[in-house]
């Protein structure tokens, strides 16, 4: 019998400037709403997460402002590059998150994009932004922790 934690996983898109600018907690997987062109073009990773985040409009959560390159062997079908995309969440999700998008400075910023089981999902997180001391912060814990791994290696 098949185990079922063996599934295929493989990211598409990876946002890393989204650690360094927010302080991420909650993360939440979702689906995505897209079209032929833009599976194919998502297949291909030509998916850019820099400038997107995630909102909730009218009791449906929407991803805003992520780029989808057009699919190279797409014709006059092809998609737009920059277009809302509704994400698929259960209700209770979407409630939660609506509720947390109206504290201060909280935003929702997805934060990779990934096939999961052959199916496109999106990972968005619940972040609040970081001033410039904590992200001078984060660099020094990450400079000191890289020097302590290099000699522990030179010791060992």
């Amino acid at each position: 019998m098949a185990d079922k934690k063996d599934f295929a996983f493989k990211i598409l898109s990876d946002n890393r400037q989204a650690g360094h600018n927010y302080f991420l907690s909650e993360r939440f997987e979702c689906g995505m709403v897209l079209t032929g062109t833009e599976v194919k073009a998502a297949k291909d990773a030509k998916v850019q997460l820099k400038d997107a985040y995630a909102s909730v409009l009218g009791d449906e959560a929407w991803l805003l402002n992520a780029h989808i390159s057009p699919y190279s062997h797409g014709n006059r079908e092809n998609h737009i590059p920059v277009r809302n995309r509704k994400l698929l969440l259960h209700r209770r999700e979407i409630d939660k998150l609506q509720e947390i998008t109206r504290e201060k400075g909280l935003a929702l910023i997805p934060t990779k994009i990934y096939m999961k089981n052959g199916k496109i999902k999106c990972e968005i997180a619940v972040a609040k932004g970081k001033k410039l001391y904590d992200k001078r912060e984060a660099d020094k814990a990450r400079t000191a922790d890289a020097e302590a791994r290099a000699e522990m290696r030179r010791r060992a």
